[in-house]
């Protein structure tokens, strides 16, 4: 229920129900004739969504996630690692497609830059984790181990935990799969490395981040696609919204 509780709580406070909402709420009172407190419920809502999808805005948002921890662009000669752990996703397990494409674009990228980092160490085990909250839905961890495996990574070297559901029961399953104080490398998205690193640690692991799947963009002030409101903004600015609702929950579970 607690996690239903989350999922549900979480998309109701992004930025395009909000926004709507209000201007519903607006309409509303437009309608029983409280003309002032209509339209500033409309105009709060409208410019709400604006500013959400708006470069500027969505960027400064989402920036100091993503930044927060630097790219790993080579895996150190002189730590001792105990495996390169990526971290569950999205995917569509029954779509006619490759293993790849089955995989949502999140997900590629962090199977894709956890075995790049993989391969400077083949001998260490690649782990892949993530399951779903809907039991008809295969664990996206199946969904990595068979693109892995056709892009060459041997079975023995793979480990598959394919029954955590969220980012903190993912670490503790890395934790009973290698012990407390494992050193690892931990493969995700960039926006959601703070989250991931502050979960890992509080299990008792020793992470090395490694984050993927940038959404803000280097050098783009200039561009006139950053300045005109669109879906790829709004999405930056629910990136951001979700992960700051995800650090204030990771902070009251513990």
């Amino acid at each position: 229920m607690y996690d239903l509780f989350k999922v549900v709580a979480a998309q109701l406070l992004m930025p395009l129900p909000i926004s709507l909402g209000l201007m519903a709420v607006g309409l509303v009172l437009l309608a029983v004739r409280w003309r002032r407190a209509g339209q500033s419920a409309v105009g709060v809502g409208l410019a709400l969504l604006l500013l959400a999808s708006w470069g500027p805005v969505a960027d400064r948002l989402l920036m100091p996630f993503e930044t927060r921890y630097p790219a790993l662009t080579a895996l150190p000669d002189d730590e001792a690692l105990a495996a390169v752990v990526v971290l569950g996703g999205g995917w569509e397990p029954e779509a006619p497609r490759s293993s790849v494409s089955r995989l949502n674009d999140s997900s590629a990228i962090r199977l894709m830059e956890g075995i790049r980092l993989w391969r400077q160490r083949p001998a260490l085990p690649l782990m892949v984790s993530g399951a779903s909250r809907d039991p008809d839905i295969a664990p996206v961890a199946r969904g990595y181990a068979s693109a892995a495996a056709e892009m060459s990574v041997p079975e023995e070297q793979l480990q598959v935990l394919d029954w955590p559901t969220d980012t903190g029961l993912e670490a503790r399953a890395v934790r009973e799969a290698l012990g407390e104080g494992a050193r690892v490398v931990l493969v995700t998205s960039a926006s959601h490395m703070p989250r991931s690193m502050r979960h890992f640690r509080q299990a008792g692991l020793d992470p090395l981040a490694a984050p993927t799947h940038y959404l803000t963009q280097h050098l783009r002030d200039g561009k006139l696609d950053h300045w005109i409101p669109s879906a790829t903004h709004l999405r930056k600015s629910e990136r951001a919204v979700y992960e700051s609702l995800g650090l204030l929950a990771v902070g009251l579970e513990h």
